[in-house]
């Protein structure tokens, strides 16, 4: 460490280390998720994937394992987020196993893409329910913990549609919109007690869904749109959650961090 008279400042070696933090990914085990968990262990966190698709959750662990050596550990959790109680108890056994529960990133989330006036009522449910409620019950849940540690992470994933409307989106981007007032008011709460929470909000991502979703026509035409003419690769934005979820960034708080090359511009 090194001082300019102030506070320290880490040696460029130091920024961003994750070494001795467990770290909670949920949607973990693929997409999104699973570039933010090879971030995080790159960085030297203790990773917990979250996921309900077990097959995958133990293929992405074991590469975490072989591709980090420098990492905590690998743990998984075979997770629902809309559980209210499996959620409660599954933080509970992290922080009974691993000491504690530093960060939480909630990736989990679904698409549903329909015309405003024939969004089924299912379809509402289902998409406010995992991207909304699964975030609020695994921020709720992880909170306490973070709290009572006074120190902690939260890092909610929202979009550019929940800036800007975008045909078909009706559902997404209200579930992706409600987690800015969610997040703001975890921030303004837990504050004081050391945890930070914040929301980042990616353009489209190229995911393997991302590229099978965006393929074609009217992809091109939305690359079209934004002014570096291009969508944001998977690294991009795990590289922004590790910022948030780092030392470095204690005094980033109810944030939103767009990542969109500017096409919510305004």
């Amino acid at each position: 460490m090194r001082s300019t008279g102030g506070a320290p400042v880490p040696d460029r070696a130091a920024l961003f280390d994750l070494t001795g933090r467990v770290a909670v990914v949920t949607g973990g085990a693929s997409g999104l998720g699973e570039a933010i968990a090879h971030g995080f262990a790159r960085q030297g966190a203790l990773v917990v994937l979250a996921d309900l698709d077990a097959e995958r959750l133990s293929a992405t662990a074991e590469e975490l394992r072989t591709a980090h050596p420098e990492a905590g550990g690998v743990d998984t959790l075979r997770l629902d987020v809309t559980d209210a109680e499996a959620v409660e108890q599954a933080f509970a056994d992290v922080v009974a196993t691993h000491g504690s529960l530093d960060v939480l990133v909630n990736s989990a989330g679904i698409v549903a893409l329909d015309p405003v006036d024939e969004v089924p009522e299912r379809t509402w449910e289902k998409v406010l329910q995992v991207n909304l409620t699964g975030t609020f019950l695994a921020c709720r849940a992880a909170g306490t913990h973070m709290k009572a540690a006074a120190y902690g992470r939260i890092v909610n994933i929202a979009s550019q549609a929940a800036h800007v409307a975008l045909e078909h989106h009706a559902a997404y981007g209200a579930s992706k919109s409600g987690l800015f007032g969610l997040t703001r008011s975890l921030a303004r709460e837990l504050g004081p007690h050391g945890v930070t929470a914040n929301t980042i909000s990616p353009t489209v991502v190229m995911t393997e869904l991302g590229r099978q979703a965006w393929d074609g026509p009217h992809g091109e035409a939305h690359r079209a749109e934004i002014p570096v003419r291009r969508f944001a690769e998977p690294e991009e934005i795990a590289a922004a959650v590790v910022y948030l979820s780092s030392q470095e960034a204690a005094m980033v708080n109810g944030a939103d961090l767009r990542i969109d090359g500017g096409f919510t511009i305004v």
